[in-house]
């Protein structure tokens, strides 16, 4: 579901736009003396309390669409309607809520005010935020389809001018129809001229025509036609909207052609086209659409003059649009009659082509890559692996990937076989070349994690010694072992470098194994405070607040001023992610701040802004949130309040014992689905997550509670198996057989820790 938020000055072109379309259904009124009121006597009401203040925005208009395909009865549209209007703040306003059937969108426009009823306007700040919040929230109750997340994805329904109405103002519901079409337009694309926008528009009966007054000042003009032939007069763009005037209009076209990033998307595009064209003998033009999208993910709409293809324009997710003619006279398709030819050969593959070697060698490259990952043991480095693998043991991983699928699609019918003659041809070079690369890069890693050492040692950041052999726990978290003077990989003797450091001992506690994606977030922790400038180091993911869990004895010896600097950044990692996470969830500022405190963190207001803490740092770390979310929080109608009860929460959690990493970290992985690692925390290890119980819930019903009862399923075999060995091994003494003969015969796949280490704790 997208829903959409309009302000304006004027209620009259709202109601006539909203109340004139043909097939439109009232499904009711929200806070009005009767549901049986006339729309006259609705709109006389809303004017009547929206002049009582003399904002310009006074007027609201809210769109709620579905996706294409998607369907809610009216009943259950309405409900989704009001309980929108309540958690954005508008539940106490007078509202109409009108159902339109002119899309294939199903969609219900709302109309009120934001001025109460003592003439004061209401204090919603953020509204964009909440707006997306609520979406996610009533996607979720409703079982709604959610929405896409980035602007590029979204579908703009298609709407149908308005018709003429009886003692209705054409004019009125026209201009309020063009905002809403234009808006969505420039919102979603990257508009650069008139042109442009005239081409974007016309989907939706609206004609763009440029003007000049009589100092030479650029203007512009809209109209419209309908299904029914009716033409609007040509409307001035000021007239339909400020904001969507000549000038205005200019003003973006100009800054969208200046952007920095323009040459970049332009270059790349050209590259990906040329690549196309490379790679095949012949395109057909209707299918070469197809062909771009699954090849190189780029959306074009062909420019057709009747039956002919002329051309095509490019749809850039960027939000640039793009001609052949601007990319480059040499990819035009009138230009490539080599390519395209009448139109009626089939699409095939050039076999000969370089582009086609090049495509085959990817592939290869790509099943190492991908069989190294996959792999049940993964001992050893990637370059160790590949020397131990042919043709056929990689063949599975090419067979099976999108890139072999459209390669043997296209490949003309006679040369089927090819394929495979190909990839044997090119096999041999590419392991030779990918193992020279990867034990070049592999070399090059193990020297920065020496380097990394000394700085981090020279700096001080931990407190190591090398007498009791703590720097060992350094090597461990950076992946890395030492022995004989020699620095190696952690599962990997094949690269060494040379460290004199003598007969290290090793520490009284080790980690007996760590998760690589820890050891890689660790790295860039220490590279982060090893820099002076540690602003523009590497970006830490959430993952990085629990460090001091995985490595708790390497980080109990970090030097008070480094940990400071560390939980800073980790908490600002930690807070970006889980305000993703809680979106779903989220209706209101005072959700914001309960999802939080559910998981031990808490605000304190200072005089400019908001700080946020956490039970697992220090009570002196804490991270300044930005200004958009301390506006949000504000709007807390009694925020001083809700502050003051966050304590209840916390000082629950400290006593309850909850104030722990492992507790937050299995919140961590239910938030991220991961239900089997959850289920064997809760069932093994006693370990139960610091979350919302509104979204424990969801989790529980979205399929952690199969997992948690298949867990205690198995753990209820695996006690049975502990009592049938002890039995066993009773009779066996008395018939007096060895205790290991037996163990091992009813030994069962917990018995070896190795085989479940790190369950619950890697990423």
């Amino acid at each position: 579901m997208i829903g959409r938020i309009g302000y304006g000055e004027s209620c009259q072109g709202m109601l006539n736009y909203v109340f004139g379309k043909e097939g439109m259904r009232i499904l009711g009124y929200g806070n009005m003396y009767s549901q049986d009121i006339s729309q006259k006597f609705f709109g006389r009401v809303l004017h009547f309390q929206g002049q009582r203040n003399a904002t310009k925005n006074r007027y609201v208009h809210i769109t709620l669409n579905l996706p294409l395909g998607e369907h809610l009865d009216d009943w259950t549209f309405q409900a989704v309607s009001r309980e929108y209007m309540a958690q954005m703040g508008y539940g106490g306003q007078p509202y109409a809520m009108v159902r339109h059937t002119d899309t294939g969108h199903e969609h219900v426009h709302i109309i009120t005010t934001n001025v109460d009823d003592d003439g004061k306007v209401l204090g919603i700040f953020n509204s964009y935020r909440r707006n997306v919040a609520i979406q996610r929230y009533l996607e979720k109750k409703f079982g709604l389809s959610p929405s896409p997340r980035t602007r590029q994805q979204r579908e703009l329904p298609i709407l149908r001018s308005p018709e003429l109405g009886f003692h209705l103002d054409p004019a009125q519901g026209t201009k309020f129809y063009l905002q809403d079409v234009l808006n969505g337009i420039l919102q979603k694309h990257k508009v650069r001229s008139f042109g442009e926008l005239a081409k974007l528009v016309r989907p939706y009966h609206i004609q763009v025509r440029e003007t000049k007054n009589i100092s030479g000042g650029i203007g512009v003009a809209y109209g419209l036609d309908n299904q029914k032939g009716y033409r609007t007069r040509f409307i001035n763009g000021s007239t339909v909207h400020r904001s969507l005037s000549g000038p205005k209009l200019q003003k973006i076209f100009e800054a969208n052609s200046r952007s920095k990033l323009l040459p970049m998307h332009r270059k790349r595009i050209l590259k990906q086209i040329e690549i196309t064209y490379g790679l095949f003998k012949t395109i057909r033009p209707k299918e070469l659409a197809a062909v771009l999208k699954e090849y190189q993910d780029i959306d074009i709409k062909l420019d057709r003059k009747g039956d002919v293809i002329k051309g095509y324009t490019i749809h850039d997710r960027s939000g640039y649009m793009f001609t052949e003619r601007e990319l480059g006279q040499n990819i035009r398709m009138e230009n490539q009659a080599d390519i395209f030819g009448n139109g009626d050969e089939p699409t095939e593959i050039d076999t000969d082509s370089r582009q086609f070697a090049i495509e085959i060698q990817k592939l290869i490259k790509e099943a190492f890559r991908t069989s190294h990952l996959k792999s049940p043991e993964r001992h050893g480095l990637l370059s160790e692996s590949i020397m131990t693998k042919n043709l056929m043991d990689i063949l599975p991983y090419i067979a099976t990937s999108k890139s072999y699928i459209f390669l043997e699609r296209h490949l003309p019918g006679s040369q089927k076989g090819l394929l495979r003659k190909a990839l044997e041809r090119e096999f041999p070079t590419v392991r030779d070349g990918l193992f020279q690369l990867e034990t070049k890069k592999e070399m090059e890693t193990l020297e920065g994690k020496f380097n990394l050492i000394g700085k981090v040692l020279e700096k001080g950041i931990f407190d190591v010694g090398m007498e009791q052999g703590s720097v060992r726990l350094l090597f461990q978290a950076l992946g890395v072992k030492y022995h004989d003077n020699q620095l190696s990989c952690a599962n990997s003797n094949r690269h060494t470098v040379t460290v004199r450091l003598g007969n290290l001992p090793f520490p009284k506690a080790m980690e007996q194994y760590v998760s690589s994606g820890f050891v890689r977030q660790n790295h860039s922790v220490l590279e982060l405070l090893a820099e002076k400038n540690s602003e523009n180091g590497p970006k830490l993911t959430a993952s990085a607040f629990f460090l001091p869990m995985i490595f708790p004895k390497l980080y109990e010896k970090m030097d008070p001023v480094y940990q400071k600097q560390y939980e800073n950044v980790a908490l600002g990692s930690y807070v970006k992610y889980a305000e993703g996470m809680h979106a779903p969830y989220e209706k209101s500022p005072k959700d914001y701040i309960a999802f939080f405190n559910a998981k031990g963190f808490y605000f304190t207001r200072t005089e400019n802004s908001f700080e946020i803490k956490s039970i697992y740092t220090d009570k002196g770390t804490s991270r300044t949130l930005s200004k958009k979310t301390a506006l949000y929080l504000n709007s807390v109608p009694d925020l001083s309040k809700t502050l003051n009860e966050q304590h209840t929460v916390i000082d629950g959690l400290v006593k309850d014992g909850r104030d722990h990493l492992k507790k937050l970290w299995a919140g961590h992985l239910m938030e991220r689905e991961m239900y089997h690692r959850v289920a064997f925390m809760l069932t093994v290890e006693k370990v139960y997550p610091n979350l919302h119980p509104e979204m424990v819930q969801h989790h529980m019903d979205n399929g952690l509670r199969k997992s948690v009862g298949q867990a205690i399923k198995r753990q209820s075999n695996i006690q049975q198996n502990r009592l049938l060995r002890k039995g066993v091994y009773a009779i066996s003494s008395l018939l007096g057989k060895g205790q290991e003969k037996v163990y091992n015969g009813f030994r069962d796949e917990f018995t070896d820790y190795s085989k479940y280490k790190g369950r619950g704790m890697s990423i």
